[in-house]
């Protein structure tokens, strides 16, 4: 009788092809330079070069890894390359990387600790670990009231410090009997826009979100957030939440969180602090001023997979009192009871946050912490300040741009003397040369041109190339207008 064919990649072929894999990557950042940062495809190109129907029979894997190079990567505009300096980054590492794909090989669906302890409680070990590297208060730790989480983002996380602030201040009612268009989010006007989905989303609607004015250098107004606070509870609204940002997405302004702590307190308002990209310089014991106040806050947040060769998704999410968020997302049905989760001696990281289900993210962060060391991690950040402080040195010092804000890290913002329109021309003759990656944002409601340093393997010329090009690019722009 004949063996009936199986489909599946036998263990031999998947070490074959495992090999053929990484061999990829490994060419990939090697050849990454020669790659237009930006994708230059059209809408619907990559689409095009599709076939219309899914394969009736298996195709080669050879056939398979050969379309990555003919139909992906046109369509790919390369975070990983050490031209990227837009937006934020999404920066990955080898280690990050290999932790990655052991993740996925195990295949873990770690939504209870009985699922797979290892997941549960290295996660929960891991975090603890990074409370001391960033010089978080302890309350922040597993072993207190406090604890820490892996969230896909920090958009989930700020969602989750929402809804616990919600629940917090309506005695738990609002769970059973839905909100009643009483409460109400505070944020500034430079904080994320996820907050503001956030609020929709948590159903205190948009219209009960204050955006609040900043100072010069765009940071949250604590006069501002006390004089709002006490006139919507005259209003007879139920202040809930602050959102505080340590690194805010247009400019990396630093909220006041010693001045806006001790308002939250007195109020009885949840304090949440979003510090997405910027809390990883905290690793570096000169940077965590960057911290101070952090006392006061009820929950706090950091992304690994923006500037701690993380890759994505890998948000930390800290809460002071891990009750009240458990009270909050915490439902049990019947299918998901077991023995180690009615002891209560044991985390479940499925009431910590939206999904039911979740990944083993936590053994990528571990490798990256094991393999770069604390002083390793620290060495790159060091770097990237200082080559972004140097940037913004030789804008100070040119005649045709200007810096918009004295950048407090790795994020300079800047503008050619020439106006809006010349700028937004700049911008995207510069994106379309391929040879580097800028993105814009509007601080005092003009049009400002953003570098960020932060990939994994910027170097200095990189950062030399990049000003050599916007200055060369400028130049001839303004030689045509």
């Amino acid at each position: 009788m004949s063996k009936e064919k199986s489909f599946h990649m036998t263990p031999e072929e998947f070490r074959r092809y495992g090999r053929a894999v990484v061999d990829w990557i490994a060419d990939y950042y090697e050849r990454i330079e020669s790659f237009p940062v930006l994708s230059r495809v059209k809408p619907g190109e990559i689409r095009a070069a599709l076939p219309a129907e899914p394969p009736l029979q298996g195709e080669a894997f050879e056939t398979i890894l050969g379309d990555i190079d003919r139909v992906i990567l046109p369509g790919i505009t390369h975070w990983q390359s050490p031209n990227f300096f837009a937006f934020f980054p999404a920066n990955a590492s080898g280690p990050a990387i290999l932790g990655e794909l052991l993740s996925a090989g195990l295949g873990v669906q770690g939504m209870l600790w009985a699922t797979s302890p290892a997941c549960t409680e290295l996660e929960t070990h891991v975090l603890d670990w990074l409370v001391d590297m960033l010089g978080l208060p302890p309350k922040f730790k597993s072993s207190g009231t406090g604890g820490g989480v892996i969230q896909d983002s920090a958009s989930s996380a700020s969602l989750c410090a929402l809804l616990a602030a919600r629940e917090r201040a309506t005695h738990f009612q609002s769970n059973r009997q839905g909100c009643d268009g009483r409460l109400v989010a505070y944020a500034s006007t430079q904080t994320h826009s996820s907050i503001e989905k956030a609020v929709k989303i948590a159903g205190l609607g948009s219209q009960n979100l204050r955006l609040l004015p900043v100072d010069d250098h765009f940071a949250l107004r604590p006069d501002a957030l006390a004089r709002q606070i006490r006139q919507d509870r005259e209003a007879g609204l139920i202040p809930c939440f602050v959102c505080a940002t340590i690194g805010t997405t247009s400019s990396n302004a630093i909220d006041p969180l010693p001045e806006i702590g001790p308002i939250c307190q007195e109020e009885g308002v949840w304090l949440h602090v979003d510090a997405a990209m910027a809390g990883t310089a905290a690793l570096c014991p000169e940077y965590r001023h960057l911290h101070a106040g952090m006392e006061w806050a009820d929950s706090y947040c950091f992304n690994p997979h923006k500037w701690m060769f993380t890759n994505f998704d890998c948000d930390c999410f800290y809460v002071a009192d891990r009750a009240a968020l458990i009270q909050t997302l915490s439902v049990l049905p019947e299918y998901l009871r077991n023995q180690a989760t009615e002891s209560g001696a044991v985390i479940d990281y499925r009431d910590w946050h939206i999904p039911l289900g979740r990944r083993f993210r936590a053994l990528k962060l571990w490798f990256v912490i094991r393999y770069y060391g604390v002083e390793g991690l620290r060495h790159h950040i060091r770097r990237h300040i200082e080559l972004a402080q140097e940037f913004a040195r030789w804008v100070a010092a040119s005649d045709r741009f200007v810096l918009v804000v004295p950048p407090p890290l790795n994020l300079v913002c800047f503008r050619h003397v020439r106006g809006d329109e010349f700028n937004e021309r700049l911008l995207e003759r510069l994106n379309a040369s391929g040879r580097l990656y800028l993105t814009h944002t509007r601080l005092n409601d003009h049009y400002t041109l953003r570098l960020c340093v932060g990939q994994t393997h910027t170097e200095a010329h990189h950062v030399q190339q990049a000003w050599q090009q916007i200055q060369k690019t400028a130049a001839e722009l303004e030689q045509e207008l």
